[in-house]
């Protein structure tokens, strides 16, 4: 009996094949950090399309492990992670995903490289990037702190390249009292008489157990033994033995997604920790932290959104259906044209702020754009959690029945999904953040002249749809952002998840008109108007018209095939 049998989506290597990453890259490194960071990211992507794709096929069912007894009764708590989590440590070292941003070779523009390697590594890595996300915010934060001590301790470990001496850092806050608010935080921090610390409390969400080190919130004991200021402090979870210091493992959480990440139940009993500054304002000490880990995020979401795509698109190019290959179909090529035009919009939205952050990294931001900086790190991770999802989910379903078929390994792509809009604050938690960001009036000034000034360049009339779109939705926003001034605490809160999805909105097609305008004008590449032109048309939701043939531009995302006719971008 002939069976037909169908042929998987296939990966080609990740850098060489996403002309989005390659064309941003290329418009903004100087000429010689691109030749120096070519070849690295060519590796890194062969290695996220190869061999670390078949071992995350391979190892699907593979899950870490909580031991907490030894054959003789001792309690022992050991996580034992799995095998490819064990040699993503090393090859985060190695490739610097972690390191590249605290050297010189690539400053100023350190960030935007460091940030390209995390985006090729995080597909393909079990979502190794989530530790890697707190070791960068933990260095960070130790280095906005000023502790010499810490900072010699510590530093040079979560920055190395050099997979023996390299640590990962936990950032321990979430309770069962507090998750986003961290004013429930129970926790509490007790000075011995010899003038140590030790902590006292229950973490219950800690996605960082097997770090070499973490820092954390508690609440410092004052005198009768009343809970005082939030505090920030460093601790290093392990003595020389490996043996758990006042720490218990509780459990490992049952998770939706992201189980290889071992996320650990903890109770702390006599903990030693070190405050990292001070007694107090362990919040704003933290901060720092913050803000890198939910930049991680986004550019996790985007790389997330980006494989889905490659997959769709490659299986579509593969899949006969009604005689003609998916990609042939005018409606199938409508779904990933709008796939491909979100993930662009996310993409530019994500890479402008790490510009931005790269920027404040070297003093090279005055006021106005340090308050852009705090509105847009919350802005870009809202958004970019919340889409990813989305199209996530879109191309499980451009793919069919074999979407939904755990051992594809397609289906883990939507579950490890669902953490970005959660973890490091949900949609509603960050919209507050931005509704804080622009009481400062010179962060809503600062970005609405940032919108202007990339509008007044989009001067091609090829784009002008995708203009009028995005001169109409400024209008919007500015009325909003005006309009807030006289509306009541909570009737800003009630509204500020669709204005913060409408600024994200606005300032990415904003991005994509830039971007088209330097494909058109420089590149002769017409792909970036296509995704301008389809996003303000609507992109995910339906459009109010289509182009075939500029959806297909986008479709298949090449400029020219054998036996396929050119396709070409149309405005009108």
């Amino acid at each position: 009996m002939d069976i037909f049998t169908q042929s998987p989506p296939q990966l080609g290597n990740q850098f060489d094949a996403d002309r989005v990453l390659t064309a941003f890259l290329g418009r903004h490194l100087p000429a010689p950090m691109r030749d120096a960071s070519w070849p690295r990211l060519r590796a890194l992507g062969e290695l996220a399309a190869g061999e670390l794709w078949r071992r995350q096929l391979a190892e699907r069912t593979v899950e870490p492990e909580l031991i907490q007894w030894d054959p003789w009764g001792r309690r022992i708590d050991s996580i034992e992670v799995t095998p490819m989590w064990r040699d993503c440590h090393a090859l985060a070292a190695s490739h610097g995903l972690v390191a590249t941003a605290y050297e010189s070779e690539f400053q100023p523009y350190a960030r935007v490289v460091q940030f390209a390697l995390v985006y090729l590594f995080h597909p393909a890595s079990d979502v190794y990037t989530c530790p890697l996300a707190m070791t960068d915010g933990a260095a960070r934060a130790l280095l906005a702190a000023g502790n010499p001590e810490l900072i010699e301790r510590a530093l040079g470990r979560l920055t190395s390249r050099d997979p023996e001496r390299f640590w990962t850092s936990g950032q321990w806050m979430t309770e069962t009292a507090g998750g986003s608010d961290v004013r429930g935080t129970r926790t509490v921090a007790r000075q011995r008489p010899d003038g140590t610390w030790r902590l006292y409390g229950h973490k219950w969400f800690t996605s960082a157990a097997t770090a070499e080190m973490a820092l954390t919130l508690a609440r410092v004991e004052t005198g009768g033994g009343e809970r005082g200021p939030l505090a920030l402090f460093y601790l290093e979870p392990r003595d020389r033995d490996g043996r758990f210091q006042g720490i218990r493992v509780l459990r490992l959480k049952d998770k939706l997604g992201t189980r290889k990440l071992p996320t650990a139940e903890l109770e702390l009993d006599g903990t030693p920790a070190i405050p990292v500054h001070g007694l107090d304002h362990g919040v704003r000490l933290i901060a720092p932290m913050l803000n890198i880990t939910r930049t991680w995020n986004s550019v996790c979401a985007i790389a997330t959104m980006r494989r889905s795509v490659a997959l769709a698109r490659d299986y579509a190019g593969r899949r006969i259906a009604f005689g003609r290959r998916l990609e042939e179909l005018p409606l199938h090529a409508a779904t990933l044209a709008r796939m491909q035009a979100e993930f662009e919009a996310a993409f530019q939205l994500t890479f402008h702020q790490v510009r931005l952050l790269a920027r404040a990294e070297n003093d090279r931001l005055d006021d106005a754009g340090g308050a852009l900086l705090r509105l847009l790190t919350p802005l870009a991770k809202l958004y970019t959690g919340k889409h990813a999802v989305a199209l996530v989910s879109e191309a499980l379903e451009s793919i069919g029945g074999a979407g939904y078929l755990e051992d594809t390994g397609l289906p883990a792509l939507l579950r490890d999904a669902q953490v970005l809009p959660i973890w490091e604050g949900t949609t509603n938690v960050l919209a507050l953040d931005v509704l804080r960001a622009l009481s400062d009036q010179a962060a809503g000034s600062a970005y609405l002249g940032e919108v202007d000034a990339l509008l007044a360049a989009a001067a091609d009339p090829r784009l002008e749809p995708a203009l009028r779109r995005a001169r109409a939705l400024r209008g919007e926003v500015a009325a909003r952002l005006e309009a807030m001034a006289g509306t009541s605490e909570d009737a800003r809160q009630a509204g500020a998840r669709d204005l913060a999805l409408a600024m994200a909105r606005l300032l990415a097609l904003a991005l994509l008109l830039e971007d088209a305008m330097h494909g058109l004008e420089v590149r002769a590449d017409p792909r970036p108007a296509a995704a301008a032109l389809n996003f303000a048309g609507g992109s995910m939701a339906p459009a109010a018209a289509t182009d075939p043939a500029s959806d297909r531009l986008l479709a298949v995302d090449v400029l020219e095939q054998p036996n396929r006719t050119p396709a070409t971008v149309r405005c009108d």
